[in-house]
């Protein structure tokens, strides 16, 4: 008995397509970081209203975490560097 292995090659696009095609930016809860200043990066670099900013602020602070913005793991990569910058605590999921 014999076994016969064949080797598989994959273009990096195939690669790519295979992983999740959406990712999750999440907002985390800090104790350095005020209401004001979290509000303000939402709306100058998400373009959130002042309302859903608000929301999304009181949201981090109740449950610990939220969900900002979803999309490509690149973007989502992109934004948390931007956020982060700022001072903000943000994951990518």
């Amino acid at each position: 008995m014999s076994v016969e292995t064949v080797q598989e090659t994959f273009t990096l696009e195939e690669i790519l397509a295979s992983f999740k095609e959406s990712n999750r930016l999440i907002l985390w809860n800090d104790e350095t970081n005020t209401f004001d200043h979290v509000i303000y990066c939402l709306m100058h670099h998400l373009q959130y209203t002042e309302t859903e900013s608000e929301r999304i602020a009181w949201k981090v602070h109740n449950e610990g975490k939220c969900a900002i913005l979803e999309g490509s793991f690149t973007e989502m990569e992109i934004y948390r560097k931007i956020l982060k910058a700022e001072g903000l605590t943000v994951s990518v999921e």
